[in-house]
Order: structure tokens, then sequence, then C-alpha cells
């Protein structure tokens, strides 16, 4: 049945905007609702039927319908830091990307096209909105609730399993395509009856490690590169649990997947492996690096090795140990 207006409010594609500049290889048409997630590719991706296989908004007319859903906040952050509601702006959106496998959601009994049994989403989530003022900036919206699913907004759906590299990059490429371009770009929305100015700031940090290797191009988990965040091997690892520090970043692991792919010191496959420490695929999405649970570990067993040297040592009731004795303790741990 027809939505109603009041409906038609609550999904992107229903409030006219602009860019300044204008998206690169992104329309300018505002009035884009539900999209069908392999548009502009052709008929079938390895066999599967193409207009079942993934839904999603236009990366550009979701964020504004996030922001509209906003209004309110919004203007409540500009009353409560005593500023005037007709602020232009430039406002500073900062963007959380997630994205994560299902798992299974098969069919027992059902009927429809033949696709892949595992689905994928990608999602975002408002983080904080800040507008210039005087010379700095001010705060007037922070997610308290940042890892909620009510303030995450889903960006698209697709059946597809997050292992399988061609179907992921074909997908999600023209919405890292369209990301890209909005960083360049100002929005410009009308909120309240007045145009305001909208920067955005992408930080995918809502990856965990299997999806990182799979988009930052890294071989899987079973790696010798045991780490997203720097170059250590697993010997190296276990032979160094003190000193670590992240690395690694997005636009390395590009030269180095073209390292990877030119070969240009014509060295044999493990002299290359080693230069460009595992990474094998060509990175597609830029994920911002945290620390993962294997880092948490490894820094809480730093921290205990030193309490318990200390306790063998008995330091509480010998301050200055000298080195020869520090390192007996540890000898002794």
């Amino acid at each position: 049945h027809a939505l109603r207006t009041a409906e038609k409010a609550l999904l992107p594609g229903y409030h006219p905007f602009e860019w300044q500049p204008p998206l690169k290889n992104v329309s300018s048409n505002t009035e884009v609702g539900i999209i069908d997630g392999l548009s502009g590719l052709q008929h079938s991706v390895d066999d599967y039927p193409v207009d079942t296989i993934a839904k999603r908004f236009r990366y550009d007319a979701a964020l504004v319908s996030a922001l509209m859903d906003m209004e309110e906040d919004i203007f409540e952050g500009l009353k409560s830091q005593d500023l005037d509601d007709y602020v232009k702006g430039p406002f500073t959106v900062v963007i959380k990307e997630s994205c994560d496998g299902m798992g299974d959601v098969s069919e027992k009994h059902g009927c429809g096209p033949a696709v892949p049994e595992k689905a994928v989403r990608f999602s975002f989530t408002l983080m904080s909105i800040t507008v210039a003022h005087d010379n700095g900036s001010i705060k007037i919206f922070e997610e308290n609730k940042p890892n909620s699913e009510l303030c995450c907004k889903p960006l698209c759906l697709m059946l597809a399993d997050e292992s399988d590299h061609e179907t992921l990059t074909a997908i999600l490429s023209p919405l890292v395509a369209e990301r890209e371009a909005m960083k360049s770009s100002e929005l410009i929305l009308e909120m309240g009856g007045i145009p305001r100015v909208f920067k955005f700031i992408f930080r995918g940090t809502g990856y965990d490690e299997k999806l990182v290797r799979e988009v930052e191009g890294l071989e899987a988990s079973g790696s010798t590169y045991i780490c997203t965040l720097c170059d250590a091997t697993r010997l190296e690892a276990s032979q160094n649990l003190v000193l670590h520090s992240i690395t690694r970043n997005h636009a390395e692991n590009l030269e180095r997947y073209e390292m990877w792919r030119s070969n240009p010191y014509h060295e044999t496959v493990d002299e290359l492996r080693d230069r460009v420490k595992g990474v094998s695929a060509k990175p597609f999405i830029e994920t911002v690096p945290s620390i993962d649970a294997l880092h948490c570990d490894i820094g809480n067993a730093t921290e205990f090795y030193k309490i318990f040297q200390f306790e063998i040592g008995e330091v509480y009731k010998n301050h200055d140990a000298s080195k020869e004795e520090r390192k007996r303790w540890q000898s002794i741990l």
C-alpha cells in the first residue's frame, strides 16, 4: 500500500539536500529510497540473481535521514550551550562505520531464489556533532550508548559470505566510493527552515578482526602475521611481550599490495611476503586501527609479569634493588 507522508519522511530519500562541491560520480537526485545493492552491475555475480542479493540506501541520503531524525537533539544541544538555533554551522559530524557477518540466514522450507545462505550488514552510527564557534568548536551532541542497536543505522544488507572477497568488494565498493566523495564535500541541508552546513568524519572502528583482515587486504587469521595493527609475526610476538605499537595503516597496505602485485625487486614468494608483511589482496575499506582482545591480553600479561617480579623480589621492603638482583627475579620467574 502507498506510504503516508508521515511514514515517507522516516525513509531516506525524502528530504531535499545538496552537496558543495557536488559529489563525484553520485547522482544529485535526492529522492532515492532503498536501491539495489548492485545497481549498475550486470545480471549475476557467481550465478546469483543480482536483484535479490543486496539492498541498500545511498550513503548520503541515509546520513541526511539520520540527521533529520536528530533535529530535536541538535536544537537542544545548541540551546544547552547557549548558542542561537539559527547557527548555520559548519557542523562536524563523526560517523562510526560497522560491518559484520550475521551468520546463517538460510530458509528451512523456502523456495526463494538461490542465494548465499549467509548475510552481511554494513551500518553506521552518529557518534558526535560539534559546531564551529569563536575559533574553536563546541560539542552539541554525543551518543551516550554508541553500541546500542537503537542508534545503529543499517546502510546495506547483503546475502553474501563475509569471507567471499569478490562479492563483498562488488557490493561495498559503490558505498565506499560515496564515502570517499563525501570526505571532501560539504552537505547543505535545511533544518528548522534554515540551510545548514555539515561536514563528515568517517571512522571505521566497528569491524572484527576477521573483517579487518578481509577489507584491508591482509591474510586470514591463521597467518604467521598475527596482528592487524602491527607487523609482528607469531614468533616475534611470543618473544616480545612488551613493546607494541600501531604501525599498519590503510595507505601503507595499499602500497604493499601494489608491491605484492608488481614484485619490483624480483624476489621469491617468501622474500616478497616478508616485505609486504602479509598483505596479499587489494585493501578496499579504510578501517581505524583499534586495540583488540589479543593486545589487551598482551598488555595485561606484561603488567602482571612486572608485578610478579616485584613480588618475588619483595620490592615493597627493598626499593633500590640493583640491576643484577632484578635480573635474578626475572630468571626465577
